[in-house]
């Protein structure tokens, strides 16, 4: 992603970036009061999933409490059938960043901006805030600390699986009172019980603190909206990619990795789909599929690329920032939490896709190779990190 150094360093009474410490709600509510009046601009990843969504709405309904205005934007697409269900179903208020500047909001309307399930090195969207010098107000994510952020206050806890997690521990804080008679509660508390769900494998990789939010949310939930938004069916290019994964798949020390060739910016979301799909093969612990996604109107390219993996020992943020390193300013190319990650690598000088060429034939074969060849370094059963315990 592109990024250099984040917002100007906040004022000397800011709270310096924390991962969790004690009685965070309580340092939450201060924050919150302390901005009363102002407008956020909420900025979640480009492609955002079910957690950032929902963790971002609790956020602007708790806000909104103390007369704080927060808009949601992404700067990519929802192409994962269950996160457009979701937001449909539900009337999630995210919305995508414009892509004509001259429909962009005014940034001079806001008095800072907050990252939620991030930390704004997957969002292009940071490059405009900083360029307007918006202050950076709160981050909250359950993220590996990507960088010094410099914010107000942040709330960043890697061994929380779940950044819906660490929200509904505010609402339990009576930050808001949930309502079941009143009709965005209910599906707030929904989307939240999606995103703890998702983010944790069905929550079979849940802690204990996952489990005291979900038993939190049940009182709130919908169960019939939550079923609704499980039974969005996949798409007919999303399958035609899991069936390039399964052909193109190479399988070494039980791991399966595939190149999926090209993809078109809005079915991005296949990939960790396919991801997911191959991993429930036998003797398969881990899976990495990769693709290079191409945005026409744009003229963008990108190598896009998910890991999953139930291999306990395996961490795969370690992993994906071992296998691809850093770009020539420091920041890594990806990585991850307690079972998955993804790298996002620019194509750069060579992007242009032109339909049916032999030149983007030899360009995949080139990435292709590289990619698996990064992979293979790793998970060779001889001089690999794969088994290390």
């Amino acid at each position: 992603m592109k990024a250099e150094e984040l917002a100007p360093a906040p004022a000397e009474d800011a709270q310096p970036v924390k991962t969790g410490g004690t009685k965070p709600a309580e340092k939450f509510r201060q924050l919150l009061k302390a901005q009363a009046g102002n407008r956020h601009l909420i900025l979640l990843q480009d492609f955002p999933d079910p957690d950032a969504l929902s963790s971002a709405w609790a956020y602007q309904l708790m806000a909104d409490g103390y007369d704080i205005q927060c808009d949601i934007y992404y700067s990519g697409m929802l192409s994962h059938q269950e996160n457009v269900a979701l937001v449909k179903l539900t009337s999630l208020p995210a919305k995508r960043w414009p892509q004509q500047s001259s429909d962009a909001p005014d940034l001079s309307q806001y008095q800072g901006y907050v990252l939620v399930d991030n930390q704004g090195t997957t969002s292009h969207l940071t490059d405009l805030v900083r360029a307007a010098q918006l202050p950076l107000v709160f981050v909250v994510d359950h993220h590996a600390l990507q960088g010094n952020l410099k914010a107000e206050l942040a709330d960043i806890r890697p061994e929380v699986r779940a950044t819906a997690t660490i929200l509904t521990e505010y609402l339990q804080a009576d930050i808001l009172q949930l309502d079941r008679s009143n009709g965005r509660h209910v599906k707030c508390a929904t989307a939240l019980m999606h995103g703890l769900r998702s983010d944790t494998g069905h929550l079979m990789q849940a802690a204990e603190s996952e489990f005291l939010a979900a038993a939190y949310l049940s009182q709130y939930y919908d169960a019939q909206l939550l079923s609704a938004v499980l039974q969005a069916s996949r798409s007919k290019r999303v399958m035609d990619v899991i069936e390039r994964s399964l052909r193109n798949r190479k399988m070494q020390n039980n791991v399966s990795m595939a190149g999926v060739g090209y993809i078109r910016y809005e079915d991005r979301d296949a990939i960790p789909q396919a991801a997911d799909f191959l991993l429930t093969e036998e003797n398969i612990h881990t899976a990495v599929i990769y693709g290079i996604v191409h945005d026409e109107d744009e003229e963008i390219e990108l190598v896009v690329g998910s890991l999953r993996t139930n291999k306990i020992t395996l961490d795969p943020d370690e992993f994906i920032k071992e296998a691809f390193g850093q770009d020539s300013q420091g920041r890594f190319f990806g990585g991850g939490r307690l079972t998955a990650g993804g790298f996002e690598i620019p194509v750069g000088f060579l992007s242009g896709f032109y339909e049916n060429s032999d030149y983007n034939r030899q360009k995949w074969e080139v990435f292709d190779i590289q990619i698996k060849q990064k992979l293979l370094r790793l998970i060779n059963p001889e001089n690999g990190v794969i088994n290390t315990d």
